[in-house]
């Protein structure tokens, strides 16, 4: 019998990317970011899908459905009929945005057709169906509740309903203007940051600030109700007619005018992260509140921008409203590539789910992958120096130059599905290093001082380390570091503000633990990633310590890596000491000057 394949589309608007399900597995999936090299690309993912196909070992013919991961006509009625509400402000944004819908966005069919060379059925799922199904379909619950939760959809914001089984309804919605993402990307925008980019931003600087604008947010911006139902206060607000996100009076509640990007960040702009921090919390604790007592379902799944809040998902998770959370590694709009694959496979087709231990998502390594042959061909072929280490050799040589306080850029098997590095593409350091977060953030990553690094520790010890009770492979849960592994602050240190708090070793591995004793987890296991995970061992058996520095393969500005080239590209322009492609490792002091106008390229690249 035939094998059924579906590629999903997300598009247009962030973080565009392709995934294709093959009889219900995921097989591929990988945002177009990482192929043209433009962050958060939102172009047609032309090279994804292209890729996905590639790894399948099929042609576009072989596919049988093309789905896209929302309606189109939908989403451009609530773009022209909010615009038009705003008139004579909107008609500006109107204006603009109406020739890019007609080329392209709104008759997706065609763009398919003409992107891609496909002539059979397009499908479309609605926004958060999307977000829906990739919450539950690749969990390992065979029923649960979920909740999605974003800027906007088609009009959807928030959403939630259960999932049994192949089946998956949607109980209750939240329409746009009324949005926690938007609430978020507000503060994101007002305390200088990128809008869909800076939100981590926001959330890594929170910790240096204090919540005292808290009841300011709760009383004027947003109607917080306790069923978890919310309804914003427009007042403060002009993303409606898509001029800004805030306006004049949102400045005046909060003492002046946004701040300037890359201007100094002050006490009001980290009070300001901390304060919409808390009101994020409150409300997913409120709306998992809702969601339990509407639904009874033990277990719950999130997706949907605000699911890579990652501060509030541990909050979440340790109220104990449910007895197990399971979280989509590319919650965004990625993700919903996927999602949308899925939701054809199981809904529309009506195929059961296969039982998945501990889920199907595969560790998200789903991106594309070169072996030590490839590799080595692109290493000789351009004359740049390396040493092959043996399988047994790589976990304690590379073990042996992190203990010494040496960066190291480790490229490994497939590239991750998502915004987190995950132990294929990743910059790997000493958790126990008092310098390395600032070394990291200056040298190597050309990034702002205040932002933590997360930890990858082997599964076995996560609970030796910190205060869970359960693995987080997909960096997606904080937790405090175990009060005994912290260190004490003296009365001096504790009388310390804001960035002051930055330089104060907090615990036996400082690198990893943020001004508030928590930090970002990811654990790693010996079946999903067996030479991370060894590597890992190796560290612990030579230094006493199974945990080390994990930051995404990239530089500020940049997508993650995708291919040895990219890689070897990010090591020359930066600080690092040693570059790690599968069993090859080079050592920046043997490497000639990279040339600036060098561009490396790879069958899996462009054309």
């Amino acid at each position: 019998m035939a094998k059924v394949n579906i590629l999903g589309i997300s598009a247009f608007y962030h973080d565009s990317a392709a995934c294709l399900v093959t009889d219900g597995v995921i097989v591929a999936a990988a945002q177009e970011e990482r192929f043209t090299r433009k962050k958060h690309d939102f172009a047609f993912p032309r090279n994804a899908a292209d890729y996905c196909l590639r790894e399948a070992g099929i042609g576009i013919d072989d596919v049988d459905y093309v789905v896209f991961y929302d309606r189109p006509f939908t989403k451009f009625e609530r773009i022209v009929e909010t615009y038009l509400m705003t008139a004579p402000l909107g008609v500006r944004s109107l204006i603009k945005a109406v020739p890019l819908w007609l080329k392209g966005k709104l008759f997706m069919k065609v763009t398919i057709a003409k992107e891609l060379d496909y002539h059979g059925p397009v499908l479309f799922t609605e926004h958060h169906e999307s977000h829906a199904a990739s919450a539950f379909y690749p969990s390992p619950f065979e029923e649960a509740a979920f909740l999605t939760i974003d800027g906007v959809g088609e009009w959807t914001t928030t959403s939630y309903g259960t999932g049994r089984g192949n089946d998956l309804r949607i109980h209750e919605e939240i329409h746009f203007p009324h949005s926690l993402g938007l609430l978020y990307s507000a503060f994101t925008y007002f305390t200088g940051f990128r809008v869909n980019s800076g939100e981590y931003k926001v959330m890594g600087l929170a910790p240096y600030g204090e919540p005292k604008y808290v009841d300011t947010i709760l009383e004027h911006l947003i109607d917080l109700r306790d069923d978890g139902s919310f309804h914003l206060n427009m007042k403060y607000f002009d993303y409606l007619s898509g001029l800004s996100m805030t306006n004049d009076r949102f400045a005046d509640l909060f003492g002046g005018p946004p701040r300037k990007p890359e201007s100094e960040l002050t006490q009001r702009e980290m009070d300001l992260a901390r304060s919409v921090q808390e009101v994020i919390e409150i409300a997913m604790l409120r709306l998992g509140k809702r969601v339990r007592s509407a639904t009874g379902m033990k277990n719950l799944c999130l997706a949907g921008g605000v699911a890579l809040n990652c501060v509030a998902n541990g909050k979440l998770l340790r109220s104990g409203l449910f007895d197990d959370i399971w979280i989509q590694p590319a919650a965004g709009d990625a993700g919903g590539a996927l999602g949308a694959a899925l939701f054809i496979w199981h809904r529309y087709l009506d195929h059961p789910r296969a039982g998945t231990s501990p889920d199907s998502q595969r560790g998200s390594y789903l991106g594309p992958r070169f072996d030590d042959d490839e590799i080595e061909r692109f290493l000789t072929e351009n004359d740049l120096p390396f040493t092959k280490l043996t399988e047994e050799e790589l976990p304690s040589t590379v073990a042996e130059i992190l203990s010494s306080e040496k960066v190291v850029g480790w490229f490994q098997g497939r590239m991750e599905f998502g915004p987190r590095a995950l132990g294929g593409r990743s910059i790997i350091g000493d958790a126990r290093s008092v310098e390395m977060q600032s070394t990291m953030n200056l040298k190597i990553k050309y990034r702002e001082s205040f932002r933590p690094f997360a930890p990858s520790v082997a599964v076995e010890s996560i609970g030796d380390y910190f205060e869970i009770d359960r693995p987080s492979p997909y960096m997606l849960l904080v937790a405090e570091v175990k009060k005994e592994r912290q260190l004490p602050m003296t009365d001096e240190q504790k009388s310390l503000f804001g960035i002051q708090k930055l330089n104060v070793p907090k615990s036996e591995v400082p690198a990893i633990t943020h001004v508030d004793y928590s930090a970002r987890i990811q654990s790693v296991d010996g079946v999903t990633n067996p030479r991370y995970h060894a590597l890992i061992r190796a560290f612990e058996e030579k230094t006493g310590c199974p945990v080390i520095i994990n930051t995404s393969f990239n530089v500020r500005g940049e997508p993650i890596v995708c291919s040895p080239g990219d890689a070897y590209t990010c090591f020359m322009r930066t600080e690092m000491d040693y570059l790690v492609l599968g069993t090859l490792l080079l050592d920046k002091k043997e490497q000639k000057p990279l040339e600036e106008d060098t561009d490396w390229r790879s069958e899996f690249e462009l054309d």
